[in-house]
């Protein structure tokens, strides 16, 4: 049952154009500083060029800045890019009346569920992945080789990030009506993550906010850090914890009839 709603969703997505907009989004967002940055005196220059006797010294970014440049646009307009996508995937069912026709048939509560987060892990993760290998190209072409084997490994670390959010999103989903209070609700818990992490930064090492930090850590360094295995280890966790915790919150929501 759950492979034949995940061929649903996938069919959806696709009549959405969700499996050509999505990864065209993604790749713009990875590719976008590291190559303005690259050009930058040339787009000055182009449109008129500095002051004179204004002097602006630009330092020079390593392949690792660069991949850095592609995970910041990533870790704000990604990560909402992210909710707006996903903040209608059960709770604007729910809306519209649809999310009633699909349930009438024999279809469990968790696999309906489990259903709905693969189909959303798999359009963001294939949409990452094409979007670094994208910016990895580049980055190859305009600053110097960067290792495969070590955007695989930035690919993986930051992926569960972004499964992180993805499953936050599905939690909401799952609990709340409203496809505008999802999102809201979302982003206010990544924002209180973030604060959090940032205030008792010492105390909260494997924070998942701080996977970005670790990531920079392992390109510097070139190894994987116990504060990074660490970080990976809750993130895992808090997904799997989510996951749980929207199959409960909609099982009782459903038999509730609310």
């Amino acid at each position: 049952m759950t492979t034949v709603l995940l061929r649903k969703e996938g069919l959806e997505n696709w009549r959405n154009k969700k499996w050509i907009w999505v990864p065209l989004v993604f790749i713009l967002l990875a590719i976008m500083d590291p190559i303005t940055n690259y050009y930058l005196p040339e787009i000055i220059e182009s449109v008129g060029g500095l002051a004179d006797g204004t002097v602006i010294e630009l330092p020079d970014f390593t392949p690792e800045d660069a991949i850095m440049m592609s995970l910041g646009q990533y870790s704000s307009l990604g990560v909402l890019v992210i909710i707006l996508l996903s903040m209608g995937t059960i709770a604007g069912e729910r809306k519209s009346g649809v999310l009633e026709l699909i349930l009438v048939k024999p279809v469990s509560y968790s696999k309906f569920i489990i259903a709905k987060w693969l189909s959303l892990l798999l359009l963001i993760w294939l949409s990452f992945i094409i979007g670094m290998l994208t910016s990895w190209y580049y980055i190859n072409i305009l600053y110097g080789e960067i290792a495969f084997t070590t955007v695989l490994l930035v690919i993986f670390y930051y992926g569960l990030y972004f499964s992180l959010v993805c499953t936050l999103s599905i939690f909401y989903n799952a609990i709340v009506n409203s496809p505008g209070l999802v999102a809201f609700f979302t982003i206010l818990t990544a924002i209180i993550i973030s604060v959090v992490t940032k205030l008792f930064g010492k105390h909260m090492v494997w924070s998942p906010a701080k996977l970005t930090d670790h990531i920079e850590e392992m390109l510097i360094t070139g190894n994987v850090t116990s504060d990074l295995i660490s970080t990976t280890i809750v993130s895992i966790l808090l997904i799997l914890t989510l996951l749980f915790a929207a199959i409960y919150g909609f099982t009782q929501k459903q038999k509730k009839g609310s």
